[in-house]
């Protein structure tokens, strides 16, 4: 491990900013990109879920635009003001630690851009695990065992899970037996008089009531409109198809950048491993805990909340179809989080003030300092990320210098020497292989 005493003399424009000597301009070409690739990734990731979420036009004239900005903002805070505390930190100590140029400069960075963030999505972060599938597995026994009970989740997350897998699974169902039949029959009637046009989903479903007509349901099941079969195979389709075009939106930018250099490119929209992938996760998540849930109750004559435990922890194994570290850590820290507060309102943990900003912080400094010092110990798909917010700049600090430290910090970066200005360096910079 690095001497936290040992410290170089080289100054911001040599190891950070490599591509300009200014750290204002520096800074400035850092925020506009950060912006332009958050609001890539909040626009259509907050259009979607007010589409899941059925909100009304007075949110979209009102409030979407503001929330997109509001989390565009943390986002593009979180890498400029990185740069800043960057340079400000030389300016200040006169050198660089080991931990300057990592950890030191983006805990305050961090701790500033979770400030902006709506406080309901400053979630608990954690280290992360190995095991994906076994700790989905885990969180979503967890998830769907609180979304059977009564008050066991509210606001988003119980209407997230309410649209996927369908509000059949809610103990307090409020129809009865007798009312949902005669809800049945009356759709049936009204079906009989006015002819419903067979488009491509009427076809589908048609085709898969054909298979299951006369398949069995369980007296506890509350699905009365079909059979145990029907009712599985109806949410694989259901939440496949969601899958499908959720992943066809993201990546609508992207493709129609193309759109006149490379037409052919327009196709893989529509055909992509990755659309079929999140299909097949969602799809194979509800077919999985509603097929359980159905032959638990067969099995026990019985309607338990304790089914949605054995029932989500067998859904997980759905994430083998999309192994996704970002999916697995936020809904577990999430649950971290609901189990958090809801020791708080029993009496049992105390309450600590802004616990997950600090934890958010400390954990993205971590992050940050594996970026800046040891990159082959980040994960891969982080490290994408952070290049992707900072247009390609975070790849180009001279880890080569920062070697002195002993952390490897240049083992990937071979190859690359910064072209430096001597004229506004401290140490005279080691010219490039082409230019020795």
């Amino acid at each position: 491990m690095a001497a936290l005493s040992k410290s170089i003399p080289h100054n911001c424009y040599e190891i950070g900013h490599t591509w300009h000597p200014s750290c204002r301009v520096s800074f400035l070409q850092i925020t506009g990109g950060a912006l332009e690739e958050s609001l890539k990734i909040y626009a259509p990731l907050y259009l979607i879920a007010a589409i899941l979420r059925k909100r009304k036009l007075d949110y979209y004239l009102h409030k979407l635009l503001p929330e997109i900005l509001q989390s565009a903002s943390f986002l593009t805070a979180n890498g400029a003001l990185y740069m800043a505390f960057f340079c400000i930190l030389r300016k200040i100590l006169g050198k660089f630690y080991s931990w300057t140029p990592g950890f030191g400069a983006a805990l305050p960075a961090s701790y500033v851009a979770i400030l902006i963030e709506r406080k309901s999505r400053r979630g608990l972060l954690t280290i992360y695990m190995a095991n994906l599938v076994l700790l989905f597995c885990i969180t979503a026994a967890m998830y769907m065992f609180f979304f059977r009970c009564k008050d066991g989740l509210k606001g988003f997350t119980f209407s997230a899970l309410r649209f996927i897998v369908g509000k059949e699974e809610i103990p307090t169902h409020s129809f009865s037996p007798e009312a949902a039949y005669a809800k049945v029959e009356q759709k049936r009637e009204q079906h009989k008089e006015k002819p419903r046009r067979m488009n491509m989903i009427g076809l589908v479903r048609k085709f898969v009531d054909s298979i299951c007509k006369h398949g069995p349901r369980h007296r506890c099941c509350k699905h009365y409109e079909d059979n145990c079969i029907s009712y599985c195979i109806k949410g694989f389709i259901r939440m496949f198809s969601v899958g499908y075009l959720i992943q066809c939106c993201l990546r609508i930018p992207s493709a129609f950048r193309h759109l006149f250099t490379q037409p052919s490119r327009l196709l893989s929209l529509f055909y992509n491993k990755e659309n079929f992938q999140l299909g097949a996760f969602l799809g194979s998540f509800v077919s999985i805990y509603k097929g359980t849930s159905c032959f638990l109750r067969w099995i026990r004559n019985l309607d338990d909340e304790l089914h949605a435990i054995i029932a989500g922890f067998l859904a997980g194994i759905s994430m083998m179809f999309y192994k996704s570290t970002t999916i697995s850590m936020y809904l577990a820290s999430k649950l971290v989080e609901a189990m958090y507060f809801k020791g708080i309102e029993a009496g049992k943990v105390p309450y600590f003030p802004h616990a997950d900003t600090i934890i958010y912080s400390i954990s993205t400094a971590i992050c940050f300092q594996a970026a800046v010092m040891e990159v082959q110990t980040l994960r891969p798909s982080y490290w994408k990320f952070l290049l992707r917010l900072t247009k390609g700049k975070f790849a180009v600090m001279n880890r080569k210098v920062l070697d002195v430290f002993g952390t490897g910090a240049s083992k990937h970066f071979q190859d690359f020497i910064p072209r430096l200005d001597p004229r506004y360096t401290t140490v005279t910079p080691e010219l490039p292989t082409e230019f020795s």
